[in-house]
């Protein structure tokens, strides 16, 4: 099952290299920006930075660790869990090198095509962790609407069929943003307002017209995230609707406790992702470096505290999580 969701992602990979490579231009640099106002302490301000970064990467990494070593919790929950975890490690991992580059070193440049490939792989995968998501909705919607089909709807060949196509959507609405950004010309600033590479802040930064490359960002996010979060709404109101038909007070506060950790996930997805959106849509006032913070927060909640979630709230990742730090021990 994991096997061929990874080699459809490697292969959607070469197929993003293959474009920013199809076209020979005179490499174009970029400045990237860290907490404007603020250069001076940046890198007092990257400790934080670090230390969340360190807790995304050690906290998912554990998690993917404990579910493919842990036979028990090889259920349909835990793979999305694994395919979660692996989003956010993917999602931390594409801004990391510049985020503490710019903080640390002060190397702010990076060319067109490193640029494009981070936005591919920045969007691509936060539309995958929506997609991920409205998954674990739909898991949760059967576990509890119909649980005595549970192992025949979500078998293995169908969570693998689920995990190909996020990423074949990602790859469908993410390719024709690039292409089209490599059809822009550059001749006027070229200092990007965050330490990564953002669609909306690299056309803004175009001399010529770049309304196709709003209405391809616009299509791409509601083909994604705005698809996605209504079917999720849609899947609570039909799982409340069930859970009220349960005559126990008991019995219905037992099962929609398991729905706790994923309402908590969608929640701290969603809620920085409006957030930014207001921000840059009416924040106009507010200072620079609130712009900025706010979206490097939005990169980074999402995957340090997921792993804090489900390591609290679910106590099969907790064993698995004591066993893996237990086998560890005992070969050091």
């Amino acid at each position: 099952m994991l096997r061929s969701i990874i080699q459809t992602s490697l292969s959607s990979q070469c197929l993003v290299m293959l474009v920013l490579n199809s076209t020979d231009t005179q490499p174009l640099t970029f400045l990237l920006t860290g907490i404007p106002g603020l250069r001076v302490a940046q890198v007092w301000a990257s400790i934080p930075f670090c230390l969340l970064y360190a807790i995304a990467l050690s906290g998912n990494g554990m998690i993917l660790l404990a579910v493919l070593r842990e036979k028990r919790l090889h259920e349909p929950m835990y793979y999305f869990l694994s395919m979660l975890s692996a989003t956010d490690l993917s999602l931390s991992l594409c801004t990391l090198s510049t985020t503490l580059g710019v903080f640390w070193f002060e190397a702010r440049k990076i060319n067109l095509n490193a640029c494009i490939a981070q936005m591919f792989f920045l969007h691509g995968f936060t539309f995958m962790e929506s997609g991920v998501l409205l998954a674990m909705a739909w898991d949760r919607f059967v576990a509890i609407c119909d649980p005595l089909r549970y192992t025949t709807i979500l078998t293995n060949a169908r969570i693998a069929q689920i995990g190909v196509s996020m990423l074949m959507r990602n790859v469908a609405v993410m390719l024709p943003v690039v292409l089209f950004v490599k059809r822009l010309s550059f001749c006027g600033s070229t200092v990007l307002s965050h330490s990564y590479c953002y669609h909306v802040d690299l056309i803004q930064l175009s001399c010529t017209d770049n309304r196709i490359n709003s209405i391809l960002g616009l299509f791409a996010l509601f083909s994604t995230t705005g698809f996605d979060c209504p079917c999720i709404l849609l899947s609570y109101v039909l799982i409340v609707r069930s859970v009220l038909s349960i005559t126990s007070s008991e019995g219905r506060q037992k099962t929609f406790n398991t729905c706790i950790s994923h309402l908590s996930a969608v929640a701290i997805f969603y809620i920085p992702l409006i957030s930014l959106s207001l921000i840059h849509r009416y924040g106009h006032s507010a200072p620079p470096f609130v712009h900025t913070i706010m979206a490097n927060i939005f990169l980074l909640i999402p995957p340090v505290l997921n792993p804090v979630i489900y390591s609290v709230r679910t106590k099969q990742i907790q064993k698995a999580i004591a066993k893996v730090i237990l086998q560890k021990q005992l070969q050091i």
